[in-house]
């Protein structure tokens, strides 16, 4: 069995935004050289999400405004007592969660038609990174 481990990274310009990266995992898919197994894509961050979901313009809008009504940006989360602003960052990032698996079929990403890979950040304007671990045959 092969492994091959990457890293993206991020720094964001707003505090959220949604960020297609299929093209970015299936090129380290490629370069891997595994033609049969299954890929790992992980946000590091506890204020971030990867999920696969279609592209769709409108739909990611939608996610957006759904999340911000189930988890709010407001002032009074009790981890601010901590010092951070970011506690419906952290929310937002239980809703979506933090990985995905996919599977590898022929050196390639199998997804369905419409499905693709997103970075979801919560908490922009500062570094960040996703881990995209390829194992497989």
């Amino acid at each position: 069995m092969k492994f091959s481990t990457e890293y993206l990274w991020f720094n964001t310009r707003k505090k959220r935004e949604y960020i297609n990266i299929t093209p970015e995992v299936e090129a380290l898919v490629q370069k891997s050289g595994i033609r049969e197994g299954m890929v790992l894509v992980s946000a590091m961050h506890i204020t971030a999400s990867v999920y696969v979901n279609d592209a769709e313009q409108g739909l990611i809008e939608d996610i957006d405004e759904w999340l911000e009504g189930l988890a709010p940006f407001k002032a009074d989360y009790r981890h601010h007592r901590t010092g951070e602003t970011n506690g419906d960052a952290h929310l937002k990032s239980l809703l979506m969660h933090h990985e995905v698996i996919v599977p590898i079929t022929n050196g390639r990403l199998d997804l369905g038609p419409w499905q693709q890979i997103y970075y979801a950040e919560f908490d922009g304007r500062r570094r960040k990174r996703v881990v995209i671990k390829a194992m497989g045959e």
